[in-house]
């Protein structure tokens, strides 16, 4: 279990400060695939960041229910993938120098067959098409078995099929592995086809939660999906009563 209580972060932007996140309490149980939705400049990525440990909350404490630091995977919006070595050699980058060859190869081969890309090892980024390459971003972050994969917007950039496709593969290896997942998307539909929990963050607040208790794979055209992906929009399209300075003007990014 991931705890997170009263997380803040503060940024100062041109002179000023402005508050990316304010008070965000939430629970992650372990195995537990979470969705967190909101408008560009949210605050999405910053608690992404917080909770893979590359940036610091300003207040706030993260609670890790096993007391260990968990492994993290992160898969970000592009792919990363540096395009002078073949696909195996992108997917074992990070476990290089870290583990025995034949670790190395036994952990590659098996992350590449889960994302169907076990013929394509040998090839160079230049090949791919874009869902593969983020087929083999997921299979470098999964290669270092984590407790907790991160993904941001990591389909934003494909086309509707492909898509849907990898959407569903996605869900096919968290219930393979059981990662604890937290997946950051704009796009209200994802994520409610993907998630048992929806957060829904607005100008650095967490308006709303909500859960779906629905079995996958999941028909974006099945009635109880628009029903929640109604909700959920409705509780974002609200506007917030709050003095807090609005953390739009800095980059997803931050």
């Amino acid at each position: 279990m991931l705890e997170l209580r009263n997380i803040g972060r503060r940024y100062q932007v041109a002179g000023r400060e402005v508050v990316a996140l304010h008070d965000i309490s939430v629970t992650l149980p372990q195995g537990s695939f979470t969705t967190v939705v909101g408008r560009s400049g949210c605050g999405k990525t910053t608690l992404l960041r917080i909770l893979a440990g590359l940036t610091p909350p300003s207040e706030g404490t993260l609670h890790h229910g096993a007391g260990a630091t968990p492994r993290v995977g992160v898969v970000f919006q592009d792919a990363r993938l540096m395009p002078w070595l073949s696909v195996f050699d992108n997917v074992a980058f990070g476990l290089k120098g870290r583990l025995p060859k034949e670790t190395i190869e036994q952990r590659c081969n098996s992350a590449l067959e889960l994302v169907g890309l076990q013929g394509f090892r040998a090839a160079l980024p230049a090949q791919l098409s874009g869902g593969m390459a983020q087929r083999v971003a997921i299979a470098r972050a999964l290669v270092m078995e984590p407790d907790l994969l991160l993904l941001d917007e990591p389909f934003a950039a494909l086309d509707a099929f492909t898509r849907r496709a990898m959407q569903n593969e996605l869900v096919d290896i968290w219930q393979k592995r059981r990662p604890t997942v937290v997946f950051v998307t704009h796009d209200v539909e994802e994520a409610v086809l993907l998630g048992q929990n929806v957060l829904e963050l607005d100008q650095g607040r967490l308006v709303g939660q909500a859960p779906i208790d629905l079995a996958y794979p999941r028909d974006p055209t099945d009635p109880v999906i628009s029903l929640h992906r109604r909700h959920v929009l409705k509780r974002l399209l609200t506007p917030q009563t709050s003095s807090t300075p609005s953390p739009s003007t800095l980059k997803e990014t931050l």
